[in-house]
């Protein structure tokens, strides 16, 4: 098993970034394609963002390329999502997820929490 847990999100107003932590336990982490999805109120969860195994690989989402940049640091268990020029539509909770293959869809192994993230006009 992959226990996840997510961190940083909070209420900021339009316009400023944001950074998300989602940290794992045991060794088995940098065999994970790791993802980012959120879900907002009355919506399906949907994806953000997602990292390969090694970090050289990138996959965004349209709503947030050029905007979000996900990162990894598989010596440290942790997988990143750093969001700037933040919009109110990306408010929602986002949840870290571990999958063995990339997916755009919300069909991961494992899932943190959730963290929420607020953004105000």
């Amino acid at each position: 098993q992959v226990p996840l847990v997510e961190s940083g999100g909070g209420l900021v107003q339009a316009g400023d970034s944001l950074k998300l932590s989602c940290a794992a336990s045991g060794r088995t982490f940098s065999t994970y394609v790791m993802h980012w999805f959120r879900q907002s109120p009355g919506k399906e969860r949907e994806f953000v963002a997602a990292v390969s195994t090694n970090a050289y690989t990138t996959y965004y989402a349209d709503s947030v390329k050029g905007r979000f940049t996900i990162s990894r640091n598989n010596a440290q268990n942790t997988v990143y999502l750093q969001m700037n020029s933040l919009k109110p539509e990306d408010t929602a909770i986002y949840y870290c997820a571990a999958r063995y293959v990339m997916t755009r869809t919300p069909t991961a192994d494992y899932w943190g929490q959730g963290t929420q993230v607020t953004v105000s006009s």
